[in-house]
């Protein structure tokens, strides 16, 4: 299984393109479902939904609808990984109805978060349930230093089953920052190298494309032989497209998956191109 989506699942910017043209707020999940089978749940970065609001969002996807969600920055950052317990705690107990469609929790770590501190990250990660997968996505350079640092992280990732975080911005950085869109999106992505590892079932990429959708063909061309090969593998990755503004990230995600061609990667319609032209109106 090959699971696809985009860095999140409300954008105004995407009614009467991909969402129908009268699609409320409320109904953009449920929309969104139809089209993808995941998605970055980056909400949960920055701030936690009520318990209503988790109930609303397992309500409106299906069964076989995966969610990433984000481990608070609270916890990553503000304390890092450090005394949060109890709260580390309630904010699982939260998210419990949705078990069964989450996929795996992401834990985002900080660029001051270096190899000193893999102690304090393998602590923290076992307060964590056995049984919800987890991805970790680090953004020190000591942890691409392909020396001992990155050795003994991959080797703690592979023994604990956690999934390494692959970031590919090789793309958003090789144009210029020419757009307001484009300099705020290599401002705040990080520029750290691609090393690519699967160490454990359920590797995540997170491809930031450029915004020339054809010239994404040859950057990303030598993901589609290693996305298939861990398909034939038995291997489940995850595939989240994103674009400095995100306003075209669902067309980026649907031409790789055209090209990559594999039984496995299927997109649904969009709900906008199954509704009736304005011309068939009348």
């Amino acid at each position: 299984m090959l699971y696809i989506g985009c860095p999140q699942w409300s954008s105004a910017h995407w009614k009467g393109r991909f969402f129908t043209r009268d699609c409320q707020p409320k109904q953009m999940l449920e929309q969104y479902s139809h089209i993808f089978n995941s998605v970055e749940g980056n909400t949960s970065f920055y701030a936690d939904p009520t318990p209503e609001t988790v109930l609303k969002w397992q309500k409106n996807v299906p069964e076989h609808f995966k969610f990433t969600f984000k481990i608070p920055r609270r916890f990553s950052h503000d304390m890092a990984l450090q005394h949060c317990q109890s709260e580390l705690l309630a904010w699982l107990t939260l998210f419990e109805p949705l078990y069964q469609n989450i996929g795996q929790i992401m834990l985002q770590l900080p660029k001051s978060c270096s190899p000193d501190f893999l102690a304090t990250i393998n602590s923290f990660t076992r307060l964590l349930p056995s049984d919800l997968p987890l991805g970790i996505e680090v953004r020190h350079l000591g942890f691409f230093d392909k020396g001992e640092n990155e050795m003994r992280f991959n080797q703690f990732l592979m023994t604990q089953k956690y999934n390494r975080i692959m970031m590919d911005t090789r793309p958003l950085f090789s144009e210029p920052p020419n757009t307001a869109a484009i300099i705020d999106a290599q401002r705040k992505k990080p520029k750290v190298p691609l090393h690519v590892i699967a160490t454990a079932n359920a590797p995540i990429i997170r491809y930031v494309g450029c915004s020339d959708l054809a010239a994404n063909r040859k950057l990303y061309h030598p993901w589609l032989d290693k996305i298939r090969g861990w398909l034939n593998d038995g291997k489940t990755p995850y595939l989240f497209f994103h674009t400095a503004d995100n306003f075209d990230a669902p067309l980026l995600a649907k031409q790789f998956i055209a090209d990559l061609a594999h039984p496995a990667a299927i997109l649904g319609d969009f709900p906008a191109n199954l509704e009736p032209s304005q011309n068939d109106l009348f």
